[in-house]
């Protein structure tokens, strides 16, 4: 079987949410709702979405209300991408003739289970919506469907001279380097975070402990919302990149690849033999964290992630690789 191209990244952090937890339009209406078996449009040349809607019209008004919801553009453009797949899979169906065995067929085709699972994904999110949002069906062809389970891998995170070597070798790469790098590595900020930071998130009232406010504009992301407290090392590169660069606003314009070039180029620079990602700053952080005695809740915490099962199996990771060596002499 040809591999399948690989498709639009998607946020990370982002997956469809159940009905009830999606955020309020921010944009005027794109359409009126008229009734269960029409979306009446307000701009020319798109079709009424209604029961019996073919599945590029249903995709188009999806776009829609996953634009109007807030989904990054990467998640959006990542989901249509899986959406017309699905279309040239089963054909050009009506939304109510889709069954169960057209998403058995979908998904069979997928050559792993990561892409099983994104598929599924994508198609169910459109399904729940055409159900719960447009209320234009009674059932959703994809309910009795579940995403494989995908293990999660072990972090190598970086050992202690690697740390050092790769902080030495972002300040001499540039202010910008050094600044980003000691964030992801000191205070576990994932490259999403440090690219959404803002001159007005850093409180320097103590001007040796500068505080750092990890904030979200997207209302569905407010819980990962923290407040970390950085070091004088933090203080004095944050000094020299303003210094240098003085932003007006965004800190770092970057984009997200950018910031895994930088990262990869300046651990080859420090001499670090093993593959370097902003993940893999993110995961040193947390095991020393708990190397430090930091428990799962903690953890979930500092990393701002949500106390569910997926994220308390990630954070077990962390704990685990910080337990002394099984063969250690045992406390007497």
């Amino acid at each position: 079987m040809a591999q399948e191209a690989s498709p639009p990244a998607r946020d990370s952090a982002d997956t469809f949410p159940h009905a009830d937890e999606q955020s309020a339009s921010t944009q005027p209406p794109l359409f009126e709702v008229v009734g269960r078996s029409s979306f009446a449009p307000q701009i020319a040349g798109v079709n009424a979405l209604s029961t019996t809607s073919a599945l590029p019209t249903a995709r188009w008004w999806y776009r829609r209300h996953l634009e109007q919801s807030g989904h990054p553009k990467n998640t959006v453009e990542s989901y249509l991408y899986d959406l017309a797949i699905f279309e040239q899979v089963i054909g050009l169906k009506p939304i109510d003739q889709v069954t169960a065995r057209d998403i058995a067929k979908y998904l069979g085709e997928a050559n792993t289970r990561s892409t099983r699972k994104r598929r599924l994904t994508s198609v169910s999110g459109m399904f729940k919506w055409l159900v719960n949002g447009a209320h234009m069906l009674d059932k959703d062809p994809t309910a009795s469907f579940y995403p494989d389970h995908i293990p999660l891998k072990t972090p190598r995170p970086l050992f202690e001279a690697e740390q050092d070597a790769i902080l030495s070798a972002a300040a001499a790469d540039s202010t910008r380097a050094g600044a980003m790098i000691w964030l992801m590595l000191r205070l576990g900020l994932a490259r999403g975070e440090v690219l959404s930071l803002r001159t007005d998130h850093i409180d320097l009232t103590e001007p040796t402990a500068p505080l750092i406010y990890i904030f979200y504009d997207n209302p569905r992301w407010r819980g990962k919302e923290r407040k970390l407290l950085a070091s004088e090392e933090f203080a004095e590169l944050y000094a020299a990149f303003l210094a240098e660069l003085a932003p007006d606003d965004v800190l770092f314009e970057m984009l997200p690849q950018s910031v895994n070039k930088l990262v990869d180029r300046v651990a080859r620079h420090a001499g670090i033999q093993k593959t370097v990602s902003p993940q893999t700053l993110r995961d040193t952080y947390a095991v020393e964290q708990a190397r430090a005695g930091a428990d799962e809740e903690r953890l979930l915490t500092l990393l701002g992630l949500a106390d569910d099962s997926r994220n308390r199996m990630s954070v077990r990771r962390y704990v685990k690789l910080a337990a002394p060596a099984a063969n250690a002499p045992s406390a007497s």
